[in-house]
């Protein structure tokens, strides 16, 4: 099973967001690095995907089935989305919220497993303590967790997650993309997730996508993509790539000053 996309266009009223764009398949058990600068057309990717944005042409195939031929429940079922904004009642419970998730694809009858299961999932992600805290009472960081918690809580055949890191600091960017670089392995399922610090992407991610102004612009191993001269041109600054101590790869970005 792969996750492809072909000849994406994508309009809102007059305006073109996305221009017959695609990508190349992307393989169970991996996790896939969506980079580009601000406005680059990451979450209009994602929501298009998760069938939330229809296209005005192209399609978005998963092993073999066109997307686009299911049911909005059928759809969910295989592709779970975790969007960038974590959106939820404020008056719920952390644990609420994360047994909806548990039940929300096969009924609402909660049993004693049920219970057992978010709260092993809440533990899991370091998370516990907030279980009894209400939503509307969550710090931006610890929301993030829930949601990232919340996405892993689900069984799919595909994983999108927006920017997941974003209000983390550093030693929750490393765990959470830790966790769900692993659970991608586990599962064998497709994770995607959406990054501005291409250092981060660099250590997580098994194959990176490229993408500005709606268009995919270059795809394949991290050492690749990180090393081709579209990535200076894209973010508008000097790019140099290196290899750790470790064998990791390092990014560092600076400004020309000497460019015109």
């Amino acid at each position: 099973m792969t996750l492809s996309a072909h000849d994406l266009s994508v309009q809102f009223g007059n305006h073109t967001v996305m221009h017959d764009t695609g990508f190349a398949d992307l393989q169970p058990g991996q996790l896939t690095g969506l980079i580009g600068p601000n406005a680059a057309g990451k979450s209009t990717l994602f929501r298009t995907i998760a069938g939330l944005i229809k296209p005005k042409r192209g399609t978005v195939m998963l092993g073999g089935c066109d997307l686009s031929m299911l049911s909005a429940k059928a759809r969910l079922e295989r592709i779970c989305f975790m969007p960038q904004f974590f959106s939820a009642n404020a008056a719920l419970s952390v644990f609420d919220v994360m047994l909806m998730a548990q039940k929300q694809l096969s009924g609402w009858r909660v049993s004693e497993e049920d219970m057992a299961a978010v709260a092993e999932h809440l533990q899991a992600a370091g998370i516990g303590h907030l279980a009894d805290a209400h939503i509307g009472e969550l710090s931006g960081g610890q929301a993030q967790m829930v949601s990232i918690c919340q996405a892993l809580m689900r069984s799919s055949d595909v994983y999108l997650f927006d920017e997941p890191t974003s209000a983390l600091d550093l030693r929750h960017q490393l765990d959470v993309l830790g966790r769900i670089r692993t659970a991608m392995r586990d599962r064998q399922s497709i994770g995607v997730v959406a990054l501005h610090d291409l250092n981060l992407a660099a250590r997580y991610a098994d194959h990176l996508i490229l993408i500005s102004g709606g268009k995919i612009l270059a795809e394949g191993t991290p050492s690749d993509v990180l090393s081709d001269p579209l990535i200076a041109q894209t973010y508008g600054v000097g790019i140099e790539t290196a290899k750790g101590p470790r064998k990791e790869l390092n990014v560092h970005a600076y400004v020309d000053e000497t460019a015109a």
